[in-house]
This record gives C-alpha cells, sequence and structure tokens, in this order.
C-alpha cells in the first residue's frame, strides 16, 4: 500500500502543497489539467471582466462537464463492448454448429463414396 506523501504543484501561478497516495506524476497532470482549463477561461474577455468566486465556479462547472462527458463516454464503450461481447458468443456458437453439420455431411459423403466404390 502506497503511503501519503505531499507533493507541490502549481496551479494559476501558485504553489500548492498536496497530499496524496499516487505518485507525483499523476498530481502534476491534474494540475496541468487544470491550468489549461484556466487559460482556455482566461482567453475569453468576458470571462476575465468576472469575479474571482464566478470564474471559479466556470472553471469547476467546465471541468465537471468534461468528466461527465468522458463517463457517459465510458459507459456507452462498455455497453457497446458487452453487446460485441454477445455477438462474438452467438458467432462462435454458430460457428461450432457449422462445424458439426459439415462434419455431418462430410461423413454422408464420405459413406457414399464407400458404397459406390463397393457396387
Amino acid at each position: 500500500m502506497n503511503a501519503k506523501k505531499n507533493i507541490e504543484i502549481i496551479i494559476a501561478g501558485k504553489v500548492y502543497t498536496i497530499s496524496g497516495k499516487e505518485n507525483e506524476d499523476y498530481y502534476q497532470k491534474i494540475a496541468y489539467y487544470i491550468n489549461s482549463k484556466w487559460n482556455e477561461l482566461r482567453n475569453s474577455a468576458s470571462f476575465k471582466r468576472q469575479s474571482p468566486d464566478y470564474q471559479t465556479v466556470m472553471l469547476e462547472l467546465n471541468i465537471a462537464d468534461d468528466y461527465l462527458k468522458v463517463s457517459n463516454e465510458e459507459k456507452k464503450a462498455r455497453i457497446r463492448i458487452a453487446e460485441l461481447e454477445k455477438e462474438i458468443y452467438s458467432l462462435k456458437h454458430e460457428l461450432v454448429a457449422k462445424k458439426l453439420n459439415y462434419d455431418e455431411l462430410k461423413n454422408v459423403v464420405e459413406k457414399n463414396d464407400k458404397y459406390k466404390n463397393t457396387i
């Protein structure tokens, strides 16, 4: 089990010390994502005119929006995977049934050939 460690990250030009069990790269990626979102929002002139509280809420909404979109896509992907697994299962059974049918027909042909050769 990983022990908690203190890690310094920079968000919006401020240094924060956080504590967590993940490796430092993980938290740095999170900080990078948050900073990217901040920069994306700050490119809007209307965003810059808003209060810091409003800006923070907008950042939170944008992050939540990204999360929910990815979460929905993940759910759709899991459903699609389940559907494809069922289809594969069905196709495997169909293949086995066709193989059995083929083997039966092959035996009939071989028996007919043997019968013809004895006549």
